[in-house]
């Protein structure tokens, strides 16, 4: 078996890091950009950190700020007009997963035209040219989408998250700088860190995980436990912050090359057809489906409860895999992650068309246990 492992050309960690822009536009020969970032990023200052910096430097820049939480096709679209009308030859994406995804769609349709419905990416789409070099700079510890070959657009007219693979769009540098997570409100930094965690941990027991995904994944479970609570009970906790930036970035680096599972294949029709945050999705689905797969992960769970500081020697693989599993749902219950779809609108009446999303969904094939339609209708009512 041949695995493949797709990483950035560059990347930058630390706070303060931004200040190595100029540096990377140097080393990729381009003089003018267009940011992409979204509103409330303008409105609260952290897009300025980022531009200030090119101001100093001297670097022309137009923003595009046309950008949603869940991006849809028609953001893509905008953006890429916005950029074929500006002059510019390069992106800098700013903010979480929505702009560095609507950036990764922009930079593929730019230089792959006949892919310009942007519906015809789903998938693993066979694009022929790198996107525009795309430097990601993001503001939350969770999606990772700075070092990743996935982004996820919201089809408008199917109200669907399509799923979009291709190492054609990962982004030419990530600048991983904590100081523009410093202002993320606690429940976004509770919702983004679980989001991490639950790569991490998908990224560990999907089919496709081998040696070098798992040295990263687990690391990432084992900072992510240590540094999340700090940062959401003290938000300008230096240390923890930038150990969510990189534990993020690690977990980023894995999954990427290996694939998820059915937890975000349930979150993203949550997503798509309630608008529920990502984050929130994933953690309040994470120790359900993690106990679902638990026959098929003995040998793993037990290291995923030691990464998060639990003491399991003396156990049996059994009782020890059920500890990682309250582990996790005792770290979401601390944060404060909703424990019920009910809380956040979903009633029964809207399972069937969830789990029909879910198991058409690009990430349910990883998971470690096959499932069935009736098997995701059983977990949808487990949390509702």
């Amino acid at each position: 078996m041949v695995n493949r492992f797709i990483l950035n050309e560059v990347s930058y960690f630390g706070p303060g890091a931004r200040k190595k822009l100029p540096e990377a536009i140097g080393q990729l020969g381009k003089s003018k950009a267009m940011v992409v970032t979204d509103p409330g990023l303008i409105e609260f200052g952290v897009a300025k950190m980022v531009t200030d910096v090119l101001d100093e430097a001297g670097i022309e820049y137009d923003i595009f700020s046309d950008v949603k939480p869940n991006p849809t096709v028609t953001n893509v679209k905008n953006g890429v007009d916005a950029y074929k009308k500006c002059g510019a030859d390069f992106i800098i994406a700013i903010g979480g997963g929505s702009s560095i995804d609507t950036a990764k769609g922009i930079g593929i349709v730019v230089n792959n035209p006949e892919f310009g419905d942007v519906v015809s990416l789903e998938g693993c789409a066979p694009t022929r040219n790198k996107s525009v070099p795309i430097i990601a700079l993001p503001t939350t510890a969770g999606t990772a989408a700075e070092t990743t070959i996935n982004y996820v657009i919201i089809d408008e007219e199917k109200r669907k998250k399509m799923v979009c693979v291709d190492p054609n769009d990962i982004p030419a540098v990530a600048i991983v700088d904590a100081e523009l997570m410093y202002s993320l409100p606690k429940g976004l930094t509770a919702a983004t860190g679980m989001d991490a965690l639950t790569h991490a941990i998908e990224g560990y027991i999907t089919k496709g995980a081998w040696e070098m995904s798992d040295m990263f994944e687990i690391e990432a479970v084992r900072m992510i436990s240590r540094y999340l609570p700090v940062a959401v009970a003290d938000p300008r906790n230096a240390e923890a912050r930038n150990g969510m930036a990189v534990a993020q970035y690690i977990a980023g680096m894995a999954f990427s090359n290996v694939g998820l599972g059915l937890v975000h294949g349930m979150a993203h029709p949550l997503g798509s057809l309630f608008d529920i945050p990502h984050g929130v999705a994933n953690a309040l689905l994470l120790p359900v489906v993690m106990e679902f797969n638990m026959e098929k992960c003995l040998e793993k769970y037990p290291e995923i409860a030691r990464a998060m500081g639990v003491d399991v020697s003396g156990m049996t693989k059994e009782d020890a895999s059920r500890a990682a599993c309250d582990a996790v749902k005792a770290l979401a219950v601390k944060v404060g992650i909703p424990q019920h779809l009910r809380e956040l609108g979903i009633s029964e009446s809207d399972i069937y068309a969830l789990a029909e999303q879910a198991l058409a969904d690009v990430c349910t094939p990883g998971n470690p246990r096959d499932v069935s339609l009736s098997d995701i209708e059983f977990l949808y009512r487990k949390v509702l």
